[in-house]
């Protein structure tokens, strides 16, 4: 029998997910100022893989990766569901010793993941977009250090998704400026040549 807990929706998600849209960042390309602060996060606690995960209506797609070969996984399955739902780092030191991941697809088959670690990411408006996390494919621990280091990287990657925003919305009405406008036809608008 199953034990997996699937992610419960945050109390916000409507709200929420309006504002990651807003941000049109869900499918671009990889940026150095995103990439530059996962390798930093591997490097720094040792881990095989780094995430900056933003968490999609039915997926978590990973806007940075380092040390997986995919773009996304289902929402139903991720651990940044879960950790989004809180204020604090979520941690599992050993996914196989707790029921609510023991048969995660994620922990049973690649990347075999027994301990994680994820940070909420949050915006201005204080919705959480996502999680800067890291992962191991052992069991471990991390100091008090290390978790205000993980928590410094994640509120770096805010200010990235922040500066994103401000350059796209007015500050005063919270809609889209003439940049926002002009990135919105872009996408909208077929072009005529």
């Amino acid at each position: 029998m199953s034990t997996l807990k699937i992610p419960d929706l945050p109390d916000d998600e409507s709200s929420r997910l309006t504002t990651l849209n807003a941000l049109n960042i869900l499918d671009t390309e990889p940026e150095e100022r995103f990439d530059r602060l996962t390798r930093i996060a591997k490097r720094l606690f040792d881990v095989p893989i780094a995430l900056v995960s933003l968490v999609d209506e039915n997926r978590q797609w990973f806007k940075s990766c380092i040390g997986l070969n995919v773009r996304q996984t289902d929402r139903n399955i991720s651990f940044c569901g879960h950790a989004i739902l809180g204020d604090g780092i979520f941690i599992i030191p050993n996914a196989l010793k707790d029921e609510r991941f023991a048969d995660n697809p994620l922990v049973i088959d690649e990347p075999h993941i027994r301990f994680y670690a994820g940070c909420p990411i949050s915006v201005p408006d204080g919705h959480k977009m996502g999680t800067l996390c890291i992962i191991d494919r052992k069991p471990r621990q991390l100091s008090q250090e290390d978790l205000e280091l993980l928590q410094d990287l994640a509120n770096m990657v805010g200010q990235e998704l922040a500066a994103l925003q401000m350059a796209t919305l007015d500050e005063l009405t919270g809609i889209a400026n003439r940049r926002g406008f002009k990135i919105l036809k872009q996408f909208c608008i077929p072009s005529e040549n």
